[in-house]
């Protein structure tokens, strides 16, 4: 067998990619009402969403039941085969049962499509025949038809695979959107690994572990507030009024350009008042802040540190773009 080059491999990877891509993008217009009311009867059931597969189909049905399940959806997976030796009892009447069959001729899930309508269960099939077993039979269609599969025989599941799990994700959302699911239940649902970093790490639990908290009154000078940026080594200081309340902050980039741009006596310079070389009103987090918004902050506005404020304005820390990164959220 003649070796294959890396220049025809390569472009044997960019045609799966086309063939997927243009398999995928098929999917937009072929959206109607029947996805629209699917969402309306998962949204109003009481019961839950069981999905049903068998090979391939199965493994992507697996995976459009833990995203549903994740993001407010009651769901769980039936093996067709397994169904019929005790599995079925997992249904109740108030189920939307999705069944997942390209073809949707695929035998075993034909065989048990009376047995779940016996119990009253809602039908949804997801194939790619409008004209199958399986559609004619459902109470509504999702359509996941493509033109060919990408592998060199038009057979190994590879575009069906793609458009069957996109479907999936576009069910899902659209029924996160009806539920208003919001970003708090998400968490609870995904306490664990990055994702739940993200969703529940709060900025309290980043800023305490810096020592200290770097301020002067407003009266004070630049030497004093030098002073505390030293001291401290957290890259800014704030500048608060009688209260504690924070009216602007100066940090270790604001320092440096002040002595890169001093035109007369430095000693001068450390004479001078706060309130005059200090960024007035800066960004700013509350300790109950999600962490992933102060990074959001600190990127959008290229900045490192960010004052921690009570709900009154109060100055209780400083957080650093570093200990964002540091916590593994960058």
């Amino acid at each position: 067998m003649p070796e294959i080059g890396r220049e025809e491999i390569l472009e044997k990877a960019r045609e799966v990619l086309r063939i997927e891509a243009d398999g995928l993008k098929g999917l937009i217009d072929k959206l109607d009402d029947d996805f629209f009311h699917v969402v309306e009867k998962i949204d109003a059931a009481r019961g839950r969403v069981i999905v049903t597969g068998i090979g391939k189909s199965g493994l992507i049905g697996q995976k459009i039941a833990a995203t549903m399940s994740s993001t407010g959806t009651i769901a769980a997976c039936l093996h067709p085969t397994e169904s019929f030796h005790g599995d079925l009892g997992i249904l109740l009447p108030d189920d939307v049962v999705l069944m997942i069959s390209n073809s949707g001729e695929t035998a075993e899930i034909v065989n048990l499509i009376p047995r779940v309508k016996d119990l009253g269960c809602v039908v949804v099939a997801m194939t790619g025949r409008r004209q199958s077993t399986l559609s004619r039979a459902a109470d509504y269609m999702l359509d996941i038809g493509f033109e060919k599969e990408a592998d060199p025989f038009n057979l190994v599941p590879t575009t069906s695979a793609v458009n069957t799990l996109a479907m999936g994700d576009a069910l899902t959302v659209a029924l996160m959107i009806r539920r208003g699911f919001n970003l708090e239940q998400y968490a609870l649902n995904h306490p664990g690994g990055a994702i739940g970093k993200k969703l529940t790490l709060k900025v309290e639990d980043l800023f305490k572990l810096n020592t200290g908290n770097p301020l002067v009154g407003e009266e004070a000078t630049f030497a004093e507030a030098l002073e505390q940026l030293t001291t401290h080594n957290l890259g800014a200081v704030s500048i608060v009024d009688d209260e504690g309340r924070l009216l602007g902050i100066i940090t270790d980039g604001d320092v440096r350009r002040k002595f890169i741009n001093a035109t007369g006596d430095v000693a001068e310079l450390r004479k001078q008042s706060v309130k005059q070389m200090m960024v007035a009103d800066p960004k700013r987090v509350s300790p109950y802040d999600l962490a992933v918004k102060a990074l959001k902050l600190c990127q959008k506005h290229q900045i490192g540190e960010l004052p921690v404020v009570d709900d009154d304005l109060k100055v209780l820390g400083m957080l650093r773009l570093k200990d964002l990164i540091g916590a593994g959220l960058g």
